[in-house]
């Protein structure tokens, strides 16, 4: 994506595409730390469970905001298009882990 966005736009479309998907990966990483901190050990109900997954949502849903709000407001150079892409492509490609199977 950042290839396409730097041939297409340069150097502020690469930073641009680049920091559109470092949004959802920072905020996917967020989540994991999250989720793996409020489930320690083997649950003991499936309501505990499902409390700490809410929580570490809440957090990534918090940080796909702060870091949208951060980026648009501080880089003043912003490509639009390659940045909103490049995250919509990695809400997508994350949203697709779901249907993987072993």
């Amino acid at each position: 994506m950042a290839v396409i966005a730097g041939l297409l736009a340069g150097a502020h479309g690469v930073a641009s595409a680049s920091l559109g998907g470092l949004v959802n990966i920072v905020a996917g990483i967020g989540y994991a730390l999250l989720w793996g901190l409020g489930v320690k050990g083997t649950p003991s109900s499936a309501g505990l469970s499902l409390v700490a997954m809410f929580r570490a949502e809440a957090v990534k849903v918090m940080l796909i905001f702060g870091q949208l709000w951060l980026v648009l407001s501080i880089y003043k150079d912003i490509v639009p298009v390659a940045f909103f892409t490049a995250f919509i492509v990695t809400v997508i490609i994350f949203s697709l882990a779901f249907f993987v199977r072993d």
